[in-house]
């Protein structure tokens, strides 16, 4: 497991990322992961003593590479940009949630199962992430409405969402 220490940085101004609370791993551990390609890749691990899994690593360039810290994160552990934040972590190698729900609706949707297969895999997991996180049922049937609904129009997660009323997210 690789540890180190580092602080909660916020990018001001970076494209899509603008806002997004990281830390940067240490050009030495990023070295001894031996990495194939130099895109984002899967760790799970602690930071302080709150556990993760599936926690996306993404590259900024360089060969540097970031760990995204999302809200909910954040919130448990109780810390905000500069605070230093302990991480302990390895590589995440097990297959990304499925949402079976929004499988077999697809499955009976010859149309918006072509367009969603033709998606990236990491776009196709926004989507399986996004019904996945449903805690109610007519909240995740909503949800699977809205995706079957953007495969139609073509849309990628991140402009099903914008087109999305407030209140149905």
């Amino acid at each position: 497991m690789h540890s180190f220490k580092s602080i909660i940085q916020k990018f001001a101004s970076k494209g899509e990322k603008t806002g997004w609370a990281y830390v940067d791993i240490p050009p030495d551990i990023v070295t001894k992961l031996k990495l194939k390609t130099k895109k984002e890749f899967r760790i799970k691990g602690l930071m302080d003593d709150v556990k993760f899994e599936r926690l996306a690593s993404y590259p900024i360039g360089e060969g540097n590479f970031i760990i995204a810290i999302n809200g909910e994160l954040r919130k448990k552990l109780g810390k905000k940009e500069g605070a230093t934040l302990h991480v302990k972590f390895e590589l995440d190698e097990s297959e990304p949630l499925q949402s079976l729900e929004l499988m077999a609706c697809l499955n009976e949707d010859p149309i918006a199962l072509k367009q969603f297969n033709s998606l990236l895999l990491s776009h196709r997991n926004y989507f399986h992430r996004y019904i996945y996180t449903a805690k109610a049922e007519a909240t995740k049937a909503g949800r699977i409405v809205n995706v079957i609904n953007a495969m139609y129009k073509k849309q990628n997660f991140g402009e099903m969402i914008r087109s999305l009323p407030k209140k149905k997210q």
